[in-house]
């Protein structure tokens, strides 16, 4: 199925951009979501108490380049996101097919322009920051808004280790000032720990089940 087939299916809703008001403080999370799991519900949880966000947009991709394996149809997974999501503070959302955008960078520098006044955060995993030097202009992405990033298990030494993590170190918050990180001028970053959750979308796609 075509990225064109897959939004045609989708409701007119899930394209729009979400709603933000100025002021607002809102955590953008990228992923396939293929399939949503618990620990991207603990992930967005956590980012909306320890960063004091007001929202956390799960921003569905269409597709992801860094990948070999395609994700399923987007309104399917569109749908399964949000029954897993289960929180009012928690956005659904296709957006990113409706900006035509492949690589992060340019759907977080769209998103940026197209919000302003609200203070964004992109929300990563430590698995992705190990690999984060791979994505396509990641120093704008780290120009263009602060992030958090949340430890994953086995990815906690690698991460912080990892080539962008060492290029961006003096840009690193305390973990304890982390409520701060909104509205703070990238870039700018913070590492958060807290329980663990060892699912991944991977490992529930190879056992054949979408279970939380």
């Amino acid at each position: 199925m075509t990225e064109a087939d897959a939004a045609e299916r989708l409701p007119a809703s899930a394209l729009r951009l979400p709603f933000a008001m100025r002021g607002q403080r809102i955590g953008l999370f990228g992923g396939s979501f293929d399939p949503p799991h618990r620990g991207h519900l603990m992930l967005s949880r956590m980012a909306l108490t320890r960063l004091g966000l007001d929202a956390v947009w799960w921003l569905v991709t269409p597709g992801n380049p860094l990948k070999g394996h395609q994700p399923g149809a987007l309104a399917r997974r569109i749908a399964a996101a949000k029954a897993m999501a289960r929180d009012p503070r928690i956005v659904v959302t296709a957006v990113e097919a409706a900006l035509h955008t492949r690589y992060t960078a340019d759907t977080l520098s769209l998103l940026s322009a197209r919000l302003p006044g609200v203070d964004l955060v992109w929300l990563m995993g430590a698995d992705n920051l190990v690999q984060f030097d791979r994505w396509r202009d990641w120093r704008r992405i780290a120009a263009t808004m602060p992030f958090a990033v949340y430890d994953r298990p086995g990815s906690t030494l690698r991460a912080i280790a990892s080539p962008a993590a060492r290029t961006l170190a003096r840009y690193r918050l305390d973990e304890r000032d982390a409520a701060l990180l909104p509205g703070t001028t990238p870039p700018a970053w913070v590492f958060l720990h807290g329980p663990l959750v060892s699912l991944s979308s991977t490992a529930l796609r190879a056992g054949g089940t979408t279970k939380s």
